[in-house]
């Protein structure tokens, strides 16, 4: 199935990359100028290779069927969308061929990402040209704080929401018996940050790490860190890891057998399966799982697993949110316009973000707010290869405002140009 659906993804991208070609050469046809005319093209940027690329796997599948979705119920204030998506494996690439989207391919909107460096390029392309940038996986505080745009909207979770996520977990359930605490970063400006927003809390909560190993991206191979673990004997392993980095660091963590608990302050569904059953250990926060009962989630889980043949992980859920919110913007507005769009969202109106909660975003940062939740491993035999983890109830809890994850403006202002 999985080579099936690959081979799908990769068709449909030829094809849309094949629709734009052919839409280059057209230029010289006044009709069929006039006819291309009536679509609103979306730009869709993530990482289809590197270690990033199994997350990107499942953006470009969320936001494929969002955009289908929309063009089979007739398309946006009587305008089809038009999907180009391209490969942002790094910031040089991802700056470049934003650019090329903007001024040849001549691009409405540009959604994705997954690379906070990566994002902050692509933003900087985005406001220069003047188009919303609906960023979906980029997690640093930073890209909401002092490198902010008005033209950039946050789809993903940042850093402090993360790590107020699981640490009220950890504080909660009594996890962690003592205050030594080991970590893990990845070595680039997501790790760095992560691992600044972790000591921030720790260090208010009592806690001190013991030490900080900076892992570089490509790294496969943890044994020498797990050795250490062995030697320092802290009270939990804290990671700050991402991509490929968690899969292999879980399964090797699990294969030492480690008395160790293991927390984390940054997962995703597609880390856990690629670890597959019996390697998935800790404490671990998500912005989304398939496995919420809400009746627009379960809609879209059964949907996307019809599509692809598997269920979507937290990923996907931002990219197709992207599309859908976009489309509820120009309905409502009846405009396409970037400045009617941005005031639409900043608003304060409530989106259906498939969760027992609505969501919205501030104005001050456009930082969209929604429930979180933490995923621990599944008691006994897993029904199944997806269902690996036991999602919790929603944080913060259902008295509490959406507001006490996300830094206040005082801790992380943003000032729009």
């Amino acid at each position: 199935m999985k080579n099936e659906n690959t081979h799908q993804l990769n068709v449909e991208r030829r094809t849309v990359m094949g629709a734009a070609a052919a839409g280059a050469t057209a230029l010289a046809f006044p009709a069929i100028l006039k006819a291309q005319s009536n679509t609103y093209k979306i730009g869709h940027l993530t990482p289809r290779t590197g270690f990033l690329g199994p997350m990107g796997e499942y953006a470009v599948m969320g936001v494929q069927l969002g955009v289908d979705e929309i063009n089979a119920a007739g398309g946006v204030a009587g305008r089809k969308l038009e999907l180009l998506m391209e490969d942002s494996v790094n910031p040089q690439t991802a700056s470049s061929k934003a650019q090329r989207m903007v001024e040849r391919d001549r691009v409405d909107i540009l959604i994705g990402e997954i690379s906070s460096a990566s994002g902050l390029a692509i933003s900087q392309v985005a406001t220069r040209a003047q188009k919303i940038f609906m960023q979906t996986g980029c997690n640093s505080d930073d890209l909401r704080g002092k490198s902010c745009s008005r033209y950039m909207f946050h789809l993903e979770a940042n850093n402090s929401m993360y790590v107020r996520t699981v640490g009220r977990a950890l504080l909660r359930d009594n996890m962690v018996k003592g205050k030594r605490w080991m970590a893990f970063t990845a070595d680039y400006a997501f790790g760095h940050d992560l691992f600044e927003k972790t000591k921030r809390f720790m260090d208010e909560n009592g806690a001190i790490f013991v030490s900080n190993d900076m892992i570089p991206t490509d790294a496969t191979e943890f044994s020498p860190m797990i050795l250490k673990i062995r030697q320092q004997k802290p009270d939990l392993v804290m990671s700050n890891l991402a991509g490929n980095q968690t899969t292999n660091f879980m399964k090797q963590y699990r294969e030492f057998n480690l008395p160790v608990p293991l927390a984390g302050a940054d997962l995703n569904g597609a880390s856990i399966w690629g670890a597959g059953e019996g390697s998935f250990s800790g404490l671990w926060p998500m912005i989304w799982t398939h496995q919420l009962q809400a009746p627009s989630a379960k809609a879209f889980t059964s949907a996307f697993t019809k599509r692809w043949g598997r269920p979507p992980d937290n990923q996907a859920i931002a990219d197709y949110l992207a599309v859908k919110i976009l489309a509820r913007a120009i309905n409502e507005t009846k405009s396409t316009d970037t400045q009617t769009l941005i005031k639409f969202l900043e608003s304060g109106v409530r989106f259906d973000v498939l969760r027992g909660r609505e969501g919205y975003f501030r104005p001050w940062d456009h930082q969209l707010l929604f429930e979180m939740y933490t995923v621990t491993p599944v008691a006994g035999k897993p029904a199944n290869k997806w269902d690996l983890f036991t999602t919790s109830a929603p944080v913060p809890g259902p008295n509490e405002s959406l507001e006490v994850l996300a830094p206040s403006q005082k801790e992380n202002a943003c000032t729009f140009a």
